[in-house]
């Protein structure tokens, strides 16, 4: 048991302490973006699953909201932050809504805001952006799609989450967590081979990248901070 916590301490301790002390300090008021997002969240989410399953609602919300690689371009990169609410007709919502909640909190606490949106953001460009390359390559291609994943609709705010997970998993010393959210990944994608994993590894790629121009300024930034610790400083 006691290999067992220290090897939970190494794995978590860091970013436990780095949330925990603003909680603590702060309560609610340190994730000052995700409490009133995730209530907007569950009320436009809500509200478009209700639309959705109207005969009158269906085609409106997928023409806000529903973005496929058969879209052109632009107007599809106009909804990409809408499709983050679009309902799947084949999960949960409610249980997509406690992934963001949990993920976009402990993200806001650790990396600050802007820059929490912004890898959200950049995930799901990422996977949006795969599908059109992907079709473009042809089923022949080792990182190809086939056509019929056009007229698919994209994940929503699962690849958001999982590039969040990632990300923060790094940051913060976390890399058998981050590493079990890759290797789950790809098992998705080894059992049921569909548009949306392979979205989700685009996503993670997507976010490696990031990790790796970023490495060297956290590297600097833990010398700067001088404290000992390892732990990196909080941003607001």
């Amino acid at each position: 048991m006691n290999t067992l916590a220290r090897r939970a301490r190494a794995e978590w301790g860091p970013l436990y302490v780095t949330v925990r002390e603003p909680l603590l300090g702060r309560g609610w008021r340190a994730v000052p973006v995700t409490i009133p997002m995730s209530v907007a969240a569950v009320c436009l989410t809500a509200a478009l699953h209700f639309v959705h399953n109207q005969s009158w609602g269906y085609q409106f919300v997928q023409d806000v909201g529903a973005v496929r690689a058969e879209d052109p371009l632009w107007p599809a990169l106009l909804r990409t932050p809408l499709s983050l609410f679009v309902p799947a007709l084949d999960l949960p919502v409610w249980g997509a809504l406690a992934q963001v909640l949990l993920l976009f909190g402990i993200a806001e606490i650790c990396l600050g805001r802007w820059r929490t949106l912004a890898l959200a953001y950049t995930a799901t460009l990422a996977g949006t952006l795969y599908a059109r390359v992907g079709i473009w390559l042809g089923p022949d291609h080792p990182l190809g799609l086939p056509g019929s994943d056009a007229h698919v609709v994209d994940t929503g705010p699962s690849a958001a989450v999982v590039g969040l997970a990632v990300f923060v998993g790094w940051r913060y010393g976390a890399y058998v967590t981050a590493g079990a959210v890759i290797a789950a990944m790809v098992v998705e994608v080894a059992v049921k081979e569909n548009l949306a994993g392979k979205e989700h590894l685009a996503a993670i790629l997507a976010v490696l990248v990031l990790c790796g121009v970023s490495a060297p300024r956290h590297r600097r930034s833990r010398e700067r901070a001088g404290s000992g610790s390892g732990l990196p400083p909080i941003r607001s």
